[in-house]
């Protein structure tokens, strides 16, 4: 607790714009076989330091098979909320959950990134025990304390109700209880996020534990039983209001990502997979007259592929599906950033029309068919993954690995740990940087990333740009 708000609390997404740049970044690495303990890593990203590029502090937690995923800070710039915020806390404490344990670490990132360390640890009978939920995967920091979204519900395959958020405290970091006063036609969970002053809260859907933990499932995949419907909700109240259903055969609705600026009533998720011809697509949701609206508003195709270069799990369709795994917005709404696992590409669309993006940029790097090297000449093993932009959005960070069974469905060659960072020009375009390139330890895979003082997928805010 402080006596001043963090310097890192920003009223409105323009000024978290113009705070000073990033000087560290920290990623989640697990291992994919459970033969040691995940961890998180620590690295140096700024220029011209002697460790640029480089990791500089590593936090190996005391556990396996925990299966690190998404992870987000105690407090952010939504603490500075008019009406339930918490101004005087830091953003300090990552919290990191375990999706296959349902373990939750929290990591204090004081006095200094390099020095992180363990602070607490919840063990999954105390989320088991207050929730009923299971498979926590998400953290977002809210006004009022820690929100955490979870694929799982109760029982040992997580099938015993369906899963939801749960909210902790975020000085105490006990776990509170489940969020949903009224769940309506939720069943299904993924991602979420806000737009607070407008008080509502987006949710996704992907599938049940037994769906994701040992692999896709294609018979489940062909006969549509993936997430694929959009939620929208009461965030005071706590109540589902609407449900959108995208259409079946749009497979896999995952990461939601709101306009940062509270004053705009939009957003944007990406669909893995069309069932009908491998294409992917992404779709803005908007409000009018009290109402949600949602449509496609992008679509990208699969590339075609002899049957030689692709695993077994795709041989019999001929072709890449480009696998929109992961999405995020530029802090000023402008460039919408999407990641293609399959065909190893990372798109950047213009969305100052969110109804009707532009491609503005794209590099190839990975690909279960091309396999295009970092321009530094070396390889990089499956494709863009999570991707994570800086404040200023002039930075666009990547590493490369799904989750531990899809990562080994999709790549049977392996998926060794990397990170890559893309630099970004004024009015757009992409270019990878050839000194940033960051190798993990051998047996390690790389998932998400969070940048130091908040990020563009990290922090909501409580006032419009001025």
């Amino acid at each position: 607790m402080t006596m001043r708000p963090d310097p890192t609390f920003h009223a409105s997404p323009k000024l978290a714009m113009e705070a000073p740049a990033e000087n560290f970044a920290y990623t989640l690495l697990l291992s994919p076989d459970f033969s040691k303990p995940d961890a998180l890593a620590v690295i140096d990203v700024k220029p011209g330091s002697p460790t640029y590029s480089q990791i500089v502090h590593t936090v190996t937690m005391p556990n396996k098979g925990d299966e690190f995923h998404h992870f987000g800070w105690n407090a952010c710039s939504s603490a500075l909320s008019p009406l339930a915020g918490h101004a005087f806390i830091e953003r300090r404490y990552l919290i990191i959950p375990g999706l296959r344990s349902s373990r939750i670490y929290i990591i204090d990132t004081k006095p200094d990134p390099t020095k992180a360390k363990i602070h607490k640890i919840i063990e999954p009978e105390e989320v088991f025990k207050k929730t009923g939920y299971s498979r926590p995967h998400t953290i977002h920091c809210g006004p009022d304390g820690i929100y955490v979204s979870t694929l799982g519900g109760g029982g040992k395959d997580g099938t015993n109700g369906p899963p939801g958020v749960f909210i902790m405290d975020c000085e105490t970091f006990e776990v509170l209880g489940r969020w949903e006063i009224d769940r309506g036609r939720q069943t299904l969970h993924y991602d979420f996020w806000w737009n607070l002053p407008r008080d509502y809260m987006v949710t996704s859907e992907w599938a049940l534990p037994p769906q994701f933990e040992n692999g896709i499932v294609p018979e489940d995949l062909l006969a549509n039983k993936y997430g694929h419907r959009l939620h929208f909700w009461d965030l005071r109240a706590r109540r589902n209001v609407q449900t959108i259903d995208l259409g079946a055969n749009h497979q896999m609705a995952l990461e939601v990502r709101p306009a940062h600026d509270p004053v705009r009533e939009y957003g944007f998720v990406g669909v893995v997979v069309d069932t009908t011809n491998l294409e992917a697509s992404i779709w803005t949701w908007w409000r009018e007259g009290g109402t949600f609206h949602v449509e496609k508003t992008a679509t990208i195709q699969p590339e075609p592929a002899p049957k030689e270069k692709l695993p077994p799990l795709l041989q019999g369709f001929g072709a890449v599906p480009p696998l929109v795994t992961d999405i995020d917005l530029s802090m000023d709404d402008r460039f919408l950033y999407v990641s293609c696992w399959g065909t190893g590409e990372m798109r950047q669309y213009d969305v100052s029309d969110p109804r009707k993006p532009k491609l503005a940029g794209s590099v190839h790097i990975g690909g279960i068919a091309r396999r295009t090297p970092h321009p530094n000449g070396k390889a990089f093993a499956a494709g863009p993954q999570m991707v994570e932009i800086s404040r200023d959005g002039r930075r666009v960070y990547w590493t490369n690995s799904l989750y531990s069974t899809w990562d080994d469905q999709f790549y049977p060659d392996g998926v060794p740990g990397v990170e890559v960072m893309a630099n970004v020009g004024r009015d757009g375009g992409l270019e990878l940087d050839k000194d940033y390139f960051v190798s993990f330890p051998d047996g390690y895979r790389a998932h998400q990333i969070r940048l130091e003082g908040g990020d563009c997928s990290t922090d909501s805010f409580c006032y419009p740009s001025a």
